[in-house]
């Protein structure tokens, strides 16, 4: 009898993380023909990177959770809409802005708005911090997850050598929906 309830517990844990990956699926391929729209679901996916990946312990630091944005932010107030309220390990989830790469510390995860955005990344190079970017080659040049678009469609491409030298691990289910760099 308690082998029956592991397994259906089992599988009602399948079954919600196979819905969160379908709705996850459905706003990557979701028709994104706006600016508003695409970095709307950029925002999200930034939010959603926070339960796909695994931060070293020392990352995180007992402090609150960052999701960073260096260089002009396409997103507005609607990220912050995005993270309210919202916790990682019992921290708060919170957005800063930085100017400067010089600014940037005890971030988790850094979008790069610049044109030198895979220098940036390198030159960051960063324990625990998952970088990304729109950026032509980033994900192939430095960073970690590079968003693009392709046929109106919002796309993810994310290097995994670049992930595990920031001491990170990407969830499978994340990289389902990727093109993976090895």
């Amino acid at each position: 009898m308690s082998n029956c309830r592991r397994h259906i517990k089992s599988l009602f844990v399948l079954q919600k993380w196979g819905l969160f990956v379908l709705l996850c699926c459905a706003t990557v391929f979701a028709n994104a023909q706006t600016p508003t729209t695409a970095n709307q679901i950029k925002a999200v996916f930034l939010f959603n990177f926070s339960k796909f990946v695994n931060w070293p312990p020392d990352a995180l630091n007992n402090a609150p959770f960052v999701i960073g944005i260096l260089g002009k932010d396409p997103f507005g107030p609607y990220i912050e809409r995005v993270v309210e309220g919202e916790k990682m390990n019992g921290q708060p989830i919170v957005v800063q802005r930085y100017d400067d790469v010089k600014d940037v510390k005890n971030c988790q995860i850094l979008y790069i708005n610049k044109s030198n955005s895979a220098e940036i990344a390198r030159s960051l190079s960063a324990h625990g911090m998952l970088t990304v970017s729109d950026g032509e080659n980033f994900a192939t040049s430095g960073g970690i997850v590079r968003f693009y678009l392709e046929n109106n469609r919002l796309h993810l491409q994310i290097n995994v050598k670049q992930a595990k030298a920031a001491d990170l691990q990407i969830s499978s289910k994340l990289l389902r929906i990727a093109d993976v760099i090895e």
